[in-house]
C-alpha cells in the first residue's frame, strides 16, 4: 500500500467480500477512489479505458475475452462497462475454476450503455457482490477525529468526545469535497476540483453514457435547481418550473426526467428512500424518494458559491450541509451493514435520517448546522417520532441523535438526546 495513500472504509468490506464470493462490482460517481482501492487489493489490473489498449481489449472483448480475464487474482477489470460481455465471461470463469472465490474486481463509474443490455445475459447472483463507494467521509479525509463510534451508541454508550471543526472550516470542506484526489492540494486550488468535476459531467459525461447527445447547458441548470432542493422531495414537475422561471428557454418534463436518470446512472445522485416503521399512529407515510448529489462540492459548484458565501448565508449552508452529513452517514453506515432512510409523514413530520441496521437495530438523526435553537428543534422532532413507533411491532431507537455541523462538544442531553458534532464522529 502506498505511503500517501489514505485508508477507506470500503477497503475492509472488499476485503471481506473477495473472501466470500468469486467477484466484486465496485460502483461510484468518478473520482471517487474506486480504482484506487481496488487497485491496492489487486494482484493484476487491466485498465480498459487506456487509450494506448483501448481498441485492442474490445477485440479481445469480442473474440477471446477469456484472455483479458486472465492474470493473478484478484484480477481488476477497470471501468467493465465499455466491454461489457466481460460480466457473462467473468462468471463464466468463477463458476469454473477450481479457485473461485476473489477472483475478479471490477469498477465503473456508469452503468453500462442501454444498447449494451443485450450483452449481458445473467445477473450475476451468487458470483458477484455489489459495493457502493462515494467521496471520502470526513473521518477517512482526517477532518474528523472519531471521538464517537456509530458502533458504540448503537451499543448503548453515552457520547463523549471535542469536535476540532469550526465554522469556517466546516464551509471550506463542505465546498471542497471528498473527493481523495484534492487532499495533497492546497485549499485554493483544492476549491477548483469540483468545478472541473462538474464541467467534466455536463461536457461530456452526459452525452457519453448512452451516446446521446444532450444539451450542457439544460443538464447545468437542471443540476443547479437539485442543488437549490438538496433534501427535498422535489418532483420532475418542480424542477421543470423552476427552470421556467429562471430561464426564457425550457424543455419538456420527459427531457428533464431523463437528464436527472442520467446523473443517477453515473452516481452523482443517490436518492435516500422513505423508511416505513411501524406507527402506533395513522398517519400515511411519504414514500417518495428524497434528493441529494453524493457530494456536497457538486451543489455548491452549481451555485457558484464558495466557503465566504455560505457562512454569510446559514440558511443556504445548512442546506448544503445536510447533503455532506447524508454522505458521511451513508459511508458510516457501510462500515455497520446498514443503510439510510428518511422520514415524512401525513402530518408532515419529518425526520432527516434513519441508520437502519440489517440485524433490525436504528437510530434516529436529525441534522442541523448547530446552535441551541436548532438543535432544540432537532431533539423535539426525534422524540416525537419516537413516540409514535409501536414498540410492540419492533424495537425502541437505539438512539436519537443531532448531528451538527458546528459545535465543540458531544454530549447527551438530560432528555435523552445525543448532540454530537460531525467533526467527532465515525462508524
Amino acid at each position: 500500500m502506498s505511503l500517501n495513500y489514505k485508508k477507506r472504509i470500503a477497503d475492509d468490506l472488499l476485503s471481506e467480500l473477495l473472501e466470500a464470493i468469486g467477484g466484486v462490482l465496485i460502483q461510484g460517481t468518478k473520482w471517487c477512489g474506486k480504482t484506487t482501492t481496488a487497485a491496492h487489493l489487486a494482484k493484476s489490473v487491466i485498465y480498459m479505458d487506456d487509450p494506448e489498449f483501448k481498441q485492442q481489449y474490445l477485440t479481445l472483448a469480442n473474440t477471446n475475452s477469456k484472455r483479458l480475464l486472465e492474470g493473478a487474482t484478484p484480477r481488476l477489470i477497470d471501468e467493465w462497462q465499455i466491454a461489457p460481455q466481460l460480466w457473462d465471461a467473468a462468471r463464466f470463469e468463477i463458476d469454473h475454476r477450481e479457485e473461485n472465490i476473489g477472483q475478479f474486481i471490477f469498477t465503473g463509474s456508469a452503468v453500462p450503455k442501454e444498447k449494451d443490455h443485450k450483452l449481458i445475459f445473467h445477473s450475476g447472483a451468487g458470483r458477484f457482490a455489489w459495493l457502493t463507494m462515494r467521496p471520502m467521509s470526513l473521518w477517512e479525509s482526517g477532518e474528523s477525529n472519531g471521538d464517537v463510534s456509530l458502533k458504540d451508541l448503537f451499543n448503548g454508550e453515552t457520547p463523549d468526545g471535542i469536535a476540532s471543526i469550526n465554522l469556517d472550516q466546516l464551509a471550506y470542506l463542505t465546498c471542497r469535497g471528498g473527493w481523495p484526489g484534492i487532499l495533497k492540494l492546497k485549499e485554493k486550488a483544492a476549491l477548483k476540483v469540483p468545478e472541473a468535476y462538474l464541467d467534466a459531467v455536463v461536457n461530456s459525461d452526459i452525452s457519453k453514457i448512452d451516446d446521446v447527445k444532450r444539451n450542457a447547458e439544460f443538464m447545468r441548470r437542471i443540476i443547479r435547481s437539485l442543488a437549490r432542493h438538496q433534501g427535498g422531495q422535489v418532483s420532475i414537475s418542480t424542477i421543470y418550473s423552476d427552470l421556467i422561471q429562471n430561464s426564457q428557454q425550457s424543455m419538456s418534463e420527459d427531457t428533464i426526467a431523463d437528464y436527472v436518470n442520467v446523473l443517477k446512472k453515473i452516481f452523482l445522485e443517490e436518492d435516500m428512500p422513505a423508511w416505513n416503521p411501524n406507527l402506533r399512529s395513522k398517519a400515511a407515510i411519504r414514500t417518495s424518494d428524497t434528493r441529494y448529489f453524493v457530494d456536497p462540492s457538486i451543489a455548491t459548484a452549481a451555485l457558484g458559491i464558495g466557503p465566504n458565501d455560505l457562512i454569510n448565508d446559514m440558511n443556504t449552508f445548512g442546506l448544503i450541509y445536510e447533503t455532506l452529513a447524508v454522505r458521511d452517514l451513508r459511508v458510516y453506515a457501510d462500515a455497520l451493514n446498514g443503510k439510510i432512510y428518511h422520514y415524512r409523514d401525513s402530518n408532515n413530520l419529518e425526520c432527516d435520517a434513519v441508520m437502519h441496521l440489517n440485524n433490525g437495530n436504528y437510530g434516529l438523526i436529525e441534522i442541523k448546522i448547530g446552535g441551541e435553537p436548532l438543535i432544540e428543534s432537532g431533539a423535539k422532532t426525534l422524540k416525537s417520532l419516537a413516540s409514535k413507533i409501536d414498540t410492540t411491532k419492533m424495537p425502541n431507537p437505539s438512539f436519537l441523535m443531532v448531528l451538527t455541523g458546528i459545535g465543540q462538544y458531544a454530549y447527551q442531553r438530560e432528555d435523552g438526546v445525543l448532540v454530537v458534532p460531525i467533526g467527532c464522529l465515525k462508524p
